[in-house]
């Protein structure tokens, strides 16, 4: 009665471990996989720097006195011309200045013109011995004397005329007004900076290039875009490179030029593209992520397949890497047009099975049709 129980139990438990139990274990599929082409050029560095448009010749117009403004003549943006007045401050107390300066020279003249009449007489009477020698002497060294004052007050009369005219401000050359700082009733000091013209003709771009980058800098190919016209790269040529850092950003002030006859609005942003070649050797941009070892040394995974079949195997082929730029990695080896896996290289075995995605395959199909 036991046994039977026991068989009758044990029975269906066979046939629910045997249902759980499949004879073959399952088949799996071709693994999904990222792929990148490898496609060969020259290995070339790129750097982009914002800078802004400036003139070479840039001047800031000071008053080379000092006082209150009383007329302003120019507005920022105008165009004006080497001479033109730009400001006039008052000039009351320079024009008094300049009466005293010439009251003195004449007094100066005066007086000059009476000791050489004294010396003359003098000397006329030396000969019969009216005078003494010392007398004579006396006579000689003032008229000398005042000769020297004159001299002295025409000059002093000469600066206070030009301190006069230094009321007017006039544009010591042609260009175009980029800053005002200063307005009617103001008092400027002298020599404070109160109006800058540029030169429009001569626009050129100025940017700041790191530290770091300072050796490619020298080396590379420029070409720079507008703001207002970003589709629009023309090339520029490095000018003027500062010898010495900025105090400040620890940044080298760069100027570069455009081509002749491409002219530049000034004050516009401008985005400046570094391009230097790395390598003379033809190298391919692949994804970092791509590359991984075989026997110590560089290598990559490498897709074969057939026509347009989806399903590929991989094969380990070694590479030799030549820098690194950002995300990517410089690398030769594999064959131009060959797919290399690019995510998941860790997991990959030598004829591992993969399926490649369609687009890719789209794509490699209309490259041979077009080399046909």
């Amino acid at each position: 009665m036991k046994n039977r129980l026991t068989a009758a139990v044990a029975l269906p438990i066979a046939v629910m471990l045997s249902a759980c139990s499949p004879d073959k274990p399952p088949v799996e599929g071709p693994r999904p996989v990222r792929i990148a082409e490898v496609r060969y050029d020259a290995a070339r560095e790129a750097n982009r720097y914002a800078g802004t448009v400036q003139s070479r010749y840039e001047v800031e117009q000071a008053f080379r006195v000092g006082g209150k403004v009383v007329q302003r003549k120019v507005d920022v943006g105008q165009l004006v011309h080497e001479g033109d007045i730009i400001a006039v401050l008052d000039d009351a107390d320079y024009r008094l200045a300049e009466d005293a300066a010439r009251q003195q020279w004449q007094s100066a003249v005066t007086q000059a013109r009476q000791a050489e009449s004294d010396r003359k007489r003098l000397a006329n009477l030396k000969t019969d011995g009216s005078v003494s020698v010392s007398d004579d002497e006396r006579a000689t060294s003032g008229a000398q004397t005042a000769q020297a004052n004159e001299e002295a007050q025409a000059r002093q009369l000469e600066l206070a005329s030009n301190r006069l005219k230094y009321t007017v401000l006039r544009a010591s050359r042609s260009g175009v007004v980029t800053a005002v700082r200063l307005e009617v009733g103001q008092v400027v000091p002298e020599g404070q900076p109160v109006v800058t013209i540029a030169d429009p003709t001569a626009a050129e771009i100025v940017v700041d290039v790191p530290e770091d980058q300072l050796a490619t800098f020298r080396q590379a190919r420029f070409k720079a875009t507008l703001a207002s016209a970003p589709d629009e790269r023309f090339e520029v040529a490095l000018r003027e490179l500062s010898p010495e850092a900025a105090a400040q950003t620890r940044t080298y002030r760069a100027r570069l030029k455009p081509a002749a006859g491409h002219a530049l609005p000034l004050g516009a942003t401008a985005t400046l593209e570094a391009d230097r070649v790395v390598s003379d050797a033809a190298v391919a941009v692949l994804p970092a992520s791509a590359l991984t070892q075989s026997s110590g040394q560089p290598a990559m995974w490498v897709v074969k397949h057939a026509g347009k079949d989806t399903v590929g195997t991989v094969q380990l082929v070694p590479v030799k890497v030549y820098g690194y730029r950002n995300d990517d990695v410089l690398v030769s080896g594999p064959a131009p047009g060959e797919k290399v896996v690019t995510a998941g290289v860790q997991k990959m075995a030598p004829g591992l099975k993969v399926a490649l995605p369609a687009a890719a395959l789209a794509d490699a199909n209309n490259t041979q049709q077009v080399a046909r």
